[in-house]
């Protein structure tokens, strides 16, 4: 869990993903629901993390700042699509532009969008859209 926590605190230096730094980095990893997590890992050092909650949403999805560019978010997601055959679903901020573009290229479609409970960078309640995968 440590290296998780280390991997995570440098997404959120780049990304400022999660928007708000968890007073328990590790709890924030692990959600109630969750049942799966996968990480991808070289030199014993995490590169990346996704998990699965019971009701098929894939939450906790991140790639470290110096793996990106290598294809890991991609076979992240092809373990998390693996383990079931039905679809998954997740939600990603409007801000997160790059992650919106990586969803859609992969097929992910955009089904809604919502209001979240917690604040953007602009102090607002976050723009959320819902996705579905392919």
């Amino acid at each position: 869990m440590p290296a998780c926590v280390e991997a995570l605190a440098a997404v959120q230096t780049a990304d400022r993903y999660p928007v708000n730094w968890p007073d328990d980095p590790g709890a924030w990893l692990t959600p109630d629901g969750m049942t799966t997590a996968w990480l991808a890992i070289e030199a014993d050092a995490v590169l990346g993390h996704v998990a699965i909650t019971r009701d098929l949403e894939l939450t906790r999805l991140f790639v470290t700042p110096a793996a990106r560019g290598r294809g890991v978010a991609a076979r992240l997601l092809d373990a998390a699509r693996a383990s079931t055959p039905l679809p998954l679903k997740l939600e990603v901020s409007s801000e997160g532009h790059a992650a919106i573009r990586f969803y859609e290229r992969l097929g992910w479609r955009r089904v809604g969008s919502s209001r979240a409970t917690w604040l953007n960078a602009a102090g607002e309640p976050a723009l959320l859209h819902h996705y579905v995968s392919p």
